[in-house]
């Protein structure tokens, strides 16, 4: 009958009618006032469409009465309610207070294990397994003890008394498994091992592995479990072993992490043989042997290359044997793979291994430049032979890869050289038959050329004072980019590229609007999102960036909300190894440095929205402070998820001068100061509203001391920000006092915002620097003077609003600020408006190389009509938006 009564209620959930649902409710509820499954089944509906408060107090209601708790509907009514609202104690509690009608129940019990293993309960979890485990001796309530056990020694501290204690006891009782027969999938072996591992039990993992005959043939039919063998063969000190193993799983199948262990094992026995050779020549032959099977060649000949690296090492060479040098390795696999677009990826780091394997950097150069000497013949007849296919062109682009890369490591800091025969790369991806075939080797080719561009500006033009030189030149890598793009839509790096100078450019519009069309993976997506959003609030476009800001807020939130679900799902199929994967992987969601910063620039945007000084002071006395404070230990929990990998660099991100990711960045990545800054600045205002004079001055006195310490990682902008932050809270200190002037502090932070403010007669003279000194410099400071005097403004109604005697002459002195504030950003959207496009054609398109130019601009003017039309409409933009804030930050 309650089932009946029921079921239109469930079927407008099923629907997702959540209205039709709480409809049907209160139906079934104005007939039967007391019915628990509709009253639970509400609750659930009010936790759905964000009825909180309604849901709680009807939630727990339910759970003050023991009656109601004994029905499945009302369990499964307030179990889905309390995930929703994120409750797990409460989740617990629903099916601990049904226990209550029936104490011998193994399904209750399996529901409060399985609802502590969702929310990382972790002790709940283990008393839930213990009664579990007195009551049903199964083969899965075994192991779901074991992983509790487990889940509790490794989520606590490794000194814990009660760590070695757990993995003893979970020890034991897989011991006891394994011996009862009990284990018998490799999921549950993978958590045995895991118990084991724990602890540094290698050996014992070893014969748990080949327990018996059974479970040995499983291990050796799992590709992950026979290299964890090998693994833990070398560990053990079993080279010999871990060698025959390594031959015999690659006999079998092809597996790089196999090549890897063999290769190792074979370097530790010729350090230890009498007869040191005959290891090395045994691996040659077989690496000869599986590089001449179908399909293996790949695989089979960059081994070699790893393995002559790891023997002709320092104090190996005598044991290379049949081995060849390094060299002739690597332009073996060269000559044989360059073809495929992965070459240049496989072969980089055994290249660069290569040149800092020699003893000092005279003798690195040395070796980078024997390198570049044998790739020159080998260069030439690819660029001559580019023409006759896909194959010949990609495999041109292999070898253009290889010589970059190889000036890196030879030190090379001449603007000219790297600019040198970019112009036949350009001509090839932009103007060739080829091209027009949409050829990916045409796109690489562009994409070359922009980043030897990239790299010969910033050689050239990149010191102090040579603004306008370095704008103009990264301008026309701009339209390189952009004729690329043209071309091929299809180009993720190169659009890439183009939202980073853009960005660099101070032109946020054309990069926001290049990242739309971005078809990339999640985490890649959701990095560059974080630096559009961040660059948005710095060239002054601070409301356009909320959805994207709250976009990445939600990326994070959302992802982790999928958790819960798939640890149930591991734990009722029996898929224990993912259990740890998910756990670890729902901390990093939770714990993610690009989330945290993303919210934080949330903030700042919501900050400048305009309402009346009642409003504003309203906002901020209610701001929950506390909520968004950080510790040192908050700090640390943080990980860095960002994928700085997806630039594509040609080189490794330590070789600094050369790393085309740090290079392009308009701004130092934000890190663990600047969200500490950015929690800070918040608090202290919140404090000041708040009438809290001493909290105000502790969290000002915390951010000066975060400034003295943070260095570059903060940018310029960004700092002055803090500084004027931590002017705002001196000048409210003093006229909190009563008895002390203002007027030093208040002069400080009215000179801050003045000192950023564009120069009313920008453009003055007309000059590549004015324009250089615009896209590099003037937005972005006319953005933070804007920011800073929107919080000085703050400052001035809560002065204001608590009757404070400072209020008449720090409003006198904003209100002449403010004036000055839009005669600047007055002046600087006159420009903007009037003369922008003469300038970009007389000092960047009318500049530079004659060759370069000639190529780009008389044969693709669209791209260059593109790039200036993106660059004057994204300055105006930004000129437009920082004149309507002065415009609405009344005093």
């Amino acid at each position: 009958m309650e089932a009946l009564q029921l079921r239109p209620i469930y079927d407008a959930l099923d629907r997702t009618d959540m209205r039709r649902a709480l409809a049907e409710c209160e139906r079934v509820l104005r007939k039967h006032a007391s019915h628990y499954g509709a009253r639970a089944l509400k609750t659930f509906v009010l936790a759905k469409t964000g009825q909180t408060s309604e849901a709680l107090a009807l939630g727990q209601s339910l759970l003050d009465t023991p009656a109601a708790l004994a029905s499945q509907h009302v369990q499964q009514g307030l179990s889905m309610a309390y995930r929703v609202l994120g409750r797990p104690d409460d989740e617990i509690a629903v099916y601990t207070g049904a226990l209550a009608a029936a104490p011998e129940s193994v399904v209750l019990r399996s529901k409060i294990y399985l609802a502590a293993a969702r929310s990382l309960r972790f002790k709940e979890q283990h008393l839930a397994a213990v009664e579990l485990a007195k009551r049903c001796r199964g083969q899965r309530t075994l192991w779901w003890l074991v992983v509790a056990l487990l889940l509790c020694a490794t989520s606590a501290p490794r000194d814990a008394p009660t760590t070695a204690v757990q993995l003893a006891l979970a020890e034991r009782t897989a011991a006891k498994a394994l011996a009862e027969g009990q284990l018998t999938t490799l999921e549950e072996l993978r958590v045995y091992l895991d118990v084991l591992e724990a602890q540094g039990k290698r050996a014992e993992m070893l014969a748990a592995m080949g327990a018996d005959a059974g479970l040995a043939a499983m291990v050796l039919r799992d590709p992950d479990l026979v290299t964890k063998r090998i693994a833990l063969m070398r560990q053990t000190g079993a080279h010999e072993d871990a060698a025959r193993a390594a031959v015999a799983a690659l006999d079998a199948r092809d597996n790089w992490a196999d090549y890897v262990h063999y290769i190792g094992a074979v370097a530790a026995l010729c350090l230890d043989s009498d007869a040191a050779c005959e290891p090395s020549s045994a691996a040659w032959a077989n690496l000869q042997r599986w590089a001449a099977e179908p399909g293996r060649a790949r695989s089979a000949k960059l081994a070699a290359v790893a393995l002559a690296a790891e023997l002709h090492a320092d104090g190996r060479r005598q044991a290379a044997g049949a081995v060849p040098a390094p060299e002739v390795c690597i332009w073996d696999y060269v000559d044989g793979f360059r073809h495929k677009a992965i070459c240049y990826t496989d072969i980089m780091q055994y290249i660069v291994g290569h040149v800092r394997s020699a003893p000092d950097g005279e003798a690195r150069v040395a070796v980078a430049a024997r390198l570049d000497e044998q790739l020159g013949p080998r260069l030439l007849a690819a660029r001559e032979a580019a023409g006759r296919g896909a194959d010949a062109a990609q495999a041109w682009i292999s070898l253009e890869r290889i010589r970059y890369l190889l000036q890196a490591l030879r030190g090379e800091t001449g603007a000219a050289a790297w600019a040198a025969d970019v112009v036949p790369l350009l001509a090839f991806g932009l103007e060739s038959k080829e091209a027009r075939k949409k050829q990916p080797a045409c796109s690489d080719a562009v994409l070359i050329a922009a980043q030897r561009l990239i790299q010969a500006a910033f050689f050239a033009h990149g010191a102090a004072g040579r603004s306008g030189q370095l704008a103009a030149a990264l301008f026309c890598v701009v339209c390189v980019l952009e004729a690329g793009i043209r071309l091929n839509d299809n180009t993720p790096l190169l659009k890439l590229y183009a939202v980073r100078l853009y960005l660099y450019l101070s032109c946020y519009d054309r990069a926001r609007a290049i990242y739309d069309t971005l078809r990339v993976k999640h985490i890649q997506h959701d990095t560059l999102a974080h630096i559009i959003a961040g660059q948005g609030v710095a060239l002054g476009c601070h409301m356009p960036d909320l959805e994207l800001c709250y976009d990445g807020v939600a990326f994070y939130d959302m992802a982790r909300a999928k958790i819960p679900r798939e640890l149930e799902a591991a734990y009722q199929n029996g898929t224990y190894s993912n259990v740890r994967d998910f756990i670890e992987f729902q901390d990093n969601l939770a714990h993610a440095m690009q989330r945290e910063c993303t919210h934080r620039l949330a903030l700042r945007a919501e900050a400048l929205a305009h309402a009346s000084a009642k409003d504003i002071l309203a906002n901020w006395a209610d701001a929950d402070a506390r909520s968004i404070a950080h510790t040192d230990e908050s700090l640390a929990a943080l990980h860095d998820n960002r994928d700085l990998a997806v630039m594509g660099l040609l080189t490794p991100p330590d070789m600094l001068p050369w790393n085309l990711e740090l290079l392009t960045r308009p701004a130092p990545l934000p890190g663990a100061p600047w969200i500490r800054a950015f929690s800070l600045v918040p608090q202290i205002m919140h404090y000041i509203v708040a009438a809290d004079v001493d909290a105000a001055d502790a969290r000002a006195a915390e951010l000066a001391a975060l400034l003295a310490e943070a260095g570059d990682a903060l940018s310029p902008q960004d700092a002055l920000f803090a500084r004027g932050i931590c002017a705002v809270a001196a000048v409210y200190s003093r006229a909190s006092s009563k008895s002390e002037s203002i007027d030093a502090h208040l002069d400080a932070l009215v000179e801050l915002v003045r000192g950023r403010l564009p120069d009313e007669q920008l453009g003055e003279p007309d000059s590549a620097d004015a324009l250089g000194d615009l896209a590099l410099r003037a937005i972005r400071d006319a953005a933070a003077a804007t920011e800073l005097f929107a919080y000085a403004v703050i400052l001035k109604h809560a002065l204001a609003a608590q009757r404070l005697p400072a209020a008449a002459p720090a409003g006198l002195a904003l209100g002449e600020l403010r004036k000055a504030g839009l005669r600047a950003a007055n002046a600087l959207r006159g420009w903007a408006d009037k003369r922008l496009r003469a300038h970009i054609d007389a000092h960047w398109i009318a500049s530079g190389d004659d060759a370069l130019l000639y190529l780009v601009c008389s044969k693709h003017k669209q791209s260059v009509d593109l790039a200036t039309k993106a660059c004057v409409t994204s300055w105006q933009r930004s000129a437009k938006g920082l004149l309507a804030q002065w415009e609405q930050l009344s005093l």
